[in-house]
């Protein structure tokens, strides 16, 4: 099969990315949902895999329609396609598919040593659509939105409230790339950042002049905040081994009295969402909140990202 001849390139973690490509890639998301990037058909001829192991609505939506729109054709896999269920290695899956796709999307809620396996050829574009400790396509969405709404990201300050799971972590290494941000994350207890990560995150914010602060309270929260983001508790792909862990959470729902320090603060949610537990539907269909808006942009972020990884759209 005759591949494609520019580069490939794959996005398993935001790290793979240079603080210049996580700049495009955000510029090319909002002009993408303005309506005023010049795309062509830079997928056409191009085939690309959708697997997912896990459910998804807008992220497999998202990379579907944003392949048919660049012009490439799709095949869906679901959880139990792959010969990895019967004991195929993940290296000798990505070395077929490689033979046979040009991008690979995956969702797996796993280590991300798989796709990482996946990637170990020059064939075929791998993107990571979630692995358990990161979902660097959502925070891509989420700066974009922040983006399209106030025209830039330095200086931003954000509060996120809830578990530290892997939009939490995308979150953390994405905007603390950006000076004068100031991310503030509540978390309960016993679900805050994985520590490692939370490290990588605060020397990042520490090089670029961002701050990053965890507390397992919500006492003593600061106002000011710009914006408001919250995920729903039970992240997908996952369960909670304390069964009373909804008590342990329950300080940390997003409600409206938390606008009355922050009155021009947005909303954002990576949804879906369960309206009275982590956000209530006054916050969530109220008018600060752009949790849609945010959605549509996962459409906008996923040709952006599909482009620059078959080495299309550059500035």
């Amino acid at each position: 099969m005759p591949k494609d001849a520019r580069p490939v390139r794959h996005l398993i973690s935001l790290d793979d990315l240079s603080d210049a490509e996580l700049r495009h890639l955000v510029g090319r998301s909002a002009a993408f949902a303005a309506g005023t990037a010049d795309a062509g058909r830079p997928l056409a001829g191009l085939v690309t895999g959708v697997y997912f192991a896990k459910t998804s609505t807008r992220t497999r939506t998202a990379f579907s329609a944003g392949t048919l729109r660049l012009g490439g054709s799709l095949i869906a896999y679901g959880p139990g396609d792959l010969q990895t269920n019967t004991g195929e290695t993940s290296e000798d899956t990505g070395r077929v598919l490689s033979r046979m796709l040009d991008v690979l999307v995956a969702r797996t809620a796993g280590d991300p040593r798989e796709m990482r396996a996946w990637a170990r050829q020059q064939r075929m574009a791998v993107i990571n659509a979630m692995s358990a400790e990161e979902h660097p396509t959502q925070a891509l969405t989420d700066l974009t939105t922040l983006y399209q709404h106030f025209g830039r990201l330095d200086g931003l300050r954000v509060l996120y409230l809830g578990e530290g799971n892997n939009t939490a972590t995308a979150l953390a290494l994405a905007l603390t790339r950006y000076p004068g941000v100031e991310l503030e994350l509540r978390t309960p207890p016993g679900y805050g950042l994985p520590t490692a990560l939370a490290q990588r995150a605060a020397r990042q914010a520490a090089s670029c002049g961002a701050v990053l602060r965890e507390s397992h309270t919500m006492a003593a929260l600061p106002g000011d905040f710009d914006v408001v983001y919250t995920t729903r508790w039970q992240t997908t792909g996952t369960a909670k081994a304390d069964p009373d862990w909804r008590a342990v959470f329950a300080p940390f729902q997003v409600r409206a009295d938390l606008w009355a320090d922050s009155p021009k603060a947005v909303f954002l949610h990576d949804l879906p969402a369960h309206r009275g537990e982590e956000v209530t539907a006054e916050v969530l269909d109220g008018p600060m909140s752009l949790a849609f808006e945010q959605a549509e942009n996962k459409m906008h972020s996923a040709m952006a990202v599909l482009e620059w990884c078959r080495g299309a759209g550059e500035d």
